[in-house]
């Protein structure tokens, strides 16, 4: 837990590496060669100007995390810059006056205010400010860039997750197992059928290989490969999945992660007994707000195999956190599932936090 203010993370590890120099510095121009000769005074100063410029160290880190929160923006950088090295050496100023004259007014070992030595002393404090300021923003230009580069690198492998998943679904040897035994059934009874069943499979696997590159698609491209999809369950389960889709025309421009409802709706029959007299029923449909909203009734059926549809749906989740997206909302009651899927404008762009 940080307590105290912080630029970046490396703070208060480069706090000694600077202040130690610039302590001897300062108590040479307050003491001159006392400070050298006099080992009483270089111990006692040594640590009186530490504790000081110490202190003055942590009152500029607050100074300067109220500056970026206060132009947090790249191309406010030269005013947020300038404003702490303004506000920076206005205190240094005010601070080593008042460490010279405090020295003077406790008689430490007869110290007399030395108007040249505080000069000189302001003038180059003031340089160090200017170092200090440019360096720690270059330390926090390279975390940001290094906490980029390891979001970049989770949201690649949160997606080679996710189509790694999508793959698992795509050879899932009950699936096709299930899909090729319609079909076969179909042929036999309804050449018609048979042929349409074949279409919609054949789109429902096309859609899956052609967008597994894709970051975003729009909520009527994943309505469209749904529809497929969904054909292909009722053939096989009939009355028993019964699916309402109510969604909004001017919602579907908007965008979502490539096979979001295939997910969901797979763990929802994965997970469930499906029967005619028990019917699965799940509704899609849109919110205000930009909001997706998928339910299904519970009904739970044993599972007797490794289950991965859970781990589907946290992938899912985690891939709206990397994408700086509202988060994924998953509500389990004792007789429905709601997840809540935020719909991400046409315009927006979506970049890894």
């Amino acid at each position: 837990m940080k307590v105290l203010p912080h630029y970046t993370s490396m703070d208060y590890r480069i706090m000694p590496l600077v202040t130690a120099p610039f302590i001897i510095l300062i108590n040479s121009a307050i003491f001159g060669s006392l400070y050298f000769t006099n080992w009483k005074v270089f111990l006692l100063a040594t640590i009186c100007t530490g504790i000081a410029i110490s202190i003055d160290f942590i009152f500029f880190g607050g100074i300067a995390v109220y500056f970026k929160a206060r132009f947090p923006l790249e191309r406010q950088i030269v005013l947020r810059l300038g404003c702490m090295i303004a506000a920076f050496w206005l205190t240094s100023a005010l601070f080593l006056y008042g460490l010279f004259r405090g020295y003077e007014v406790i008689h430490f070992f007869g110290y007399r205010f030395n108007e040249t030595g505080f000069v000189w002393s302001c003038l180059a404090w003031f340089i160090m400010n200017v170092f200090i300021t440019f360096l720690m923003e270059g330390v926090a230009r390279y975390e940001r860039w290094r906490d980029s580069m390891k979001e970049t690198e989770e949201l690649s492998r949160t997606y080679n997750e996710g189509r790694l998943i999508g793959l698992k679904s795509q050879v899932n040897p009950h699936f096709l197992f299930n899909s090729l035994n319609s079909l076969s059934s179909l042929i036999h009874e309804d050449d018609a059928s048979a042929e349409k069943f074949l279409n919609e499979m054949s789109k429902v696997y096309r859609y899956m290989l052609r967008n597994e590159e894709d970051q975003l698609v729009t909520l009527q491209t994943e309505l469209n490969f749904i529809e497929s999809y969904i054909y292909l369950l009722k053939v096989r389960y009939g009355d028993g999945l019964i699916v309402i889709v109510d969604v909004d025309l001017q919602e579907t421009l908007k965008r979502i992660p490539p096979l979001t409802l295939q997910v969901i709706i797979e763990n929802a029959f994965s997970q469930n007994i499906i029967s005619k007299e028990s019917p699965l029923r799940i509704t899609v449909k849109t919110m205000p707000g930009g909001r997706l909203v998928v339910k299904n009734n519970i009904q739970q059926k044993i599972l007797s195999e490794e289950f991965i549809e859970e781990e589907g749906l946290d992938n899912l989740v985690n891939k709206y956190r990397l994408l700086n997206q509202p988060q994924v909302i998953i509500r389990d009651a004792s007789s429905e599932r709601t997840i809540i899927i935020p719909l991400i404008p046409e315009k927006e762009e979506v970049e890894a936090i």
